[in-house]
């Protein structure tokens, strides 16, 4: 990925709903455009990041796993 992350949270160990949540309380922050990275150790925070990105409009540009972390990097619109 060739854009710099703006803001990374480190969501591990907490549950639905905590995970997008604070999320979306960080992503008002930051510009449009910028990025902002979400690590999360729920497993529900998959479809519950997929729903989120497509009910605001931000876009989900990478998802990925590993060892149990899931990570998210959503570009604020």
């Amino acid at each position: 990925m060739s854009e710099t992350i703006t803001k990374t949270l480190d969501l591990k160990g907490l549950s639905c709903p905590l995970p997008i949540a604070k999320t979306a309380q960080a992503i008002r922050d930051l510009q449009p455009g910028e990025l902002i990275e979400s690590l999360a150790t729920d497993p529900g925070a998959v479809p519950d990041f997929n729903a989120w990105c497509t009910s605001t409009g931000n876009v989900l540009v990478e998802q990925t796993e590993d060892a149990g972390v899931f990570r998210f990097v959503i570009k604020k619109q």
